[in-house]
């Protein structure tokens, strides 16, 4: 739900300071892989200078593949990459470089990359933060639990595809002035920790490795959590805060859809294509603490029947009818009910967000707008 243009600043400069310093690999197309689609240049000093990255294409299928262009979201991005064909086990590069003289704020650049492989252009994203002056140890690690420090209590994991995992790092450190014996227990299942003990020296940062694997009772946005152990004594203990409590945790958000990988393009257009009569739903005009019904009718026009593995919303209460699966040429809806009573009053925005079987269509994004009086 989106009301106030200050909650959604706040929200990115936390998912910002949160992403760690690269991502796994990603598969582009059979045989076909990037290092990373993220790298994350971490705090950065307004105007010290320009800074750069490097992701690799790994070309392992059976002809060549071409990066046919790079296009970078704002100005102050160069790139450039490896013009000629890639031969079957030969690599690419695309290199970014960012001038880092705009402001000091949280950056979040995109590169759109078109490659003679793949239908659908690949993102990839170069994040940091620039701050007008060198911040110290404690203020860049803000988070605290003792003398633990950690960027932020949420981390952003990015997408999974089912049957497979994706790694990632965050970092912490040791703000306090004695050692540090750290540990992460109680990890939500399908969550693993490359170590889950360590010792700081005061003054030292650590970098924690973590995976997520995919699992089909998780679909759509999910959350995996682990708690911070330090000397002994947990998040919870540090932080006065009950043992029930998720708040002492600290939470990885990942975002799992369906994989459509193995399938030809042919199969891709076989599959189920839902076409929505529309993607938005106005109420009007609701007084606060009502309920919102908002129903969405659509047809597949494809081969294959239609599945929804998950709906979900922004909004902080909500429930769902059941979506039936729907079968080549039939029509189907979806049912959302949203509770409004937590909700401000004025201009209103709530995303419906659908993860599917689709392969042209695996996440499926619905709005309900309208004005609460």
């Amino acid at each position: 739900m989106k009301n106030i243009p200050y909650i959604i600043y706040a929200a990115a400069l936390v998912l910002l300071l949160a992403c760690p310093k690269s991502s796994a690999q990603v598969k582009i197309a059979r045989g076909v892989e990037m290092d990373k689609d993220v790298h994350d240049f971490g705090d950065i000093i307004l105007g010290s200078g320009a800074v750069s990255c490097t992701f690799t294409l790994t070309n392992n299928s059976e002809k060549p593949v071409a990066i046919y262009n790079v296009v970078s979201s704002c100005g102050c991005t160069d790139v450039v990459w490896t013009k000629e064909p890639v031969k079957p086990g030969a690599k690419a590069k695309i290199s970014a470089t960012y001038s880092n003289n705009e402001a000091p704020v949280p950056f979040d650049k995109n590169l759109t990359v078109y490659l003679s492989c793949s239908k659908k252009p690949l993102i990839l994203k170069l994040r940091g933060v620039s701050h007008a002056k060198a911040l110290s140890l404690s203020e860049i690690y803000s988070c605290h639990f003792g003398n633990l420090g950690l960027r932020s209590m949420d981390i952003k994991c990015g997408n999974i595809l089912q049957g497979e995992a994706r790694s990632g790092e965050f970092k912490i450190a040791n703000i306090g002035s004695t050692v540090l014996k750290v540990e992460f227990r109680d990890l939500s299942e399908g969550l693993t920790m490359d170590n889950q003990e360590y010792s700081l020296a005061p003054g030292a940062e650590e970098s924690i490795g973590y995976t997520i694997t995919s699992s089909r009772s998780r679909w759509g946005g999910n959350s995996y959590f682990a708690t911070p152990v330090v000397n002994g004594k947990t998040s919870f203990e540090l932080s006065g805060l009950p043992d029930a409590s998720k708040a002492g945790k600290i939470r990885i958000n990942a975002f799992t859809t369906d994989n459509f990988t193995a399938m030809s393009d042919a199969q891709k257009n076989r599959g189920p294509r839902p076409v929505f009569k529309t993607s938005t739903y106005s109420f009007g005009k609701l007084k606060a603490g009502s309920t919102i019904h908002a129903e969405f009718n659509f047809t597949n026009e494809g081969e294959d029947c239609f599945c929804v593995h998950r709906c979900e919303t922004d909004a902080l209460n909500y429930s769902h009818g059941r979506i039936e699966p729907v079968c080549s040429g039939k029509n189907g809806s979806v049912r959302v009910h949203v509770d409004t009573s937590m909700m401000p009053k004025g201009e209103t925005l709530v995303t419906v967000k659908l993860t599917t079987n689709s392969p042209l269509r695996p996440v499926i994004n619905l709005f309900i707008t309208g004005y609460l009086e």
